[in-house]
């Protein structure tokens, strides 16, 4: 892996072609945290009388962020792959806000990285969702 994480993530994400659909925007990487932003957009709603977007593009941007978190943790070298990630809902994102995850890499074992994350809307303090997840690992 490059020892600049952020291109690294930046490749990685634009590779993803629902990533580069969704608008996913990388804000910050460290060693084993990621934040991704994605934008209000109406292509995007689930529910066109309440103008929220699906679920299915907030799980997508949370299972990116934790897989790019998952990617610049020190102990590990490379791609991986979703094993097992839970969301759980808390509220609905509020319409035309964008959407932040953000996500660390707390534990890697030899062969799986454990990560948690949390988005949010503009109101950073009522979470959208949380998730928990397992992703598979290469060592460096």
């Amino acid at each position: 892996m490059p020892t600049d994480k952020t291109s690294f993530a930046r490749q990685f994400i634009g590779s993803i072609p629902h990533s580069r659909e969704l608008g996913m925007t990388i804000t910050e990487v460290s060693d084993g945290k990621a934040e991704i932003a994605m934008g209000y957009d109406t292509r995007f709603v689930g529910d066109p009388e309440t103008g929220v977007i699906h679920g299915g593009a907030v799980s997508a941007l949370m299972d990116t962020c934790c897989g790019t978190a998952v990617m610049s943790h020190p102990q590990v070298g490379g791609a991986t792959a979703t094993i097992d990630l839970r969301i759980d809902y808390m509220r609905a994102a509020t319409p035309g806000q964008t959407i932040t995850a953000r996500a660390e890499c707390y534990h890697v074992t030899r062969t799986v990285a454990f990560v948690r994350a949390t988005t949010y809307d503009e109101d950073f303090d009522r979470p959208v969702a949380t998730a928990t997840g397992a992703f598979t690992v290469e060592k460096s």
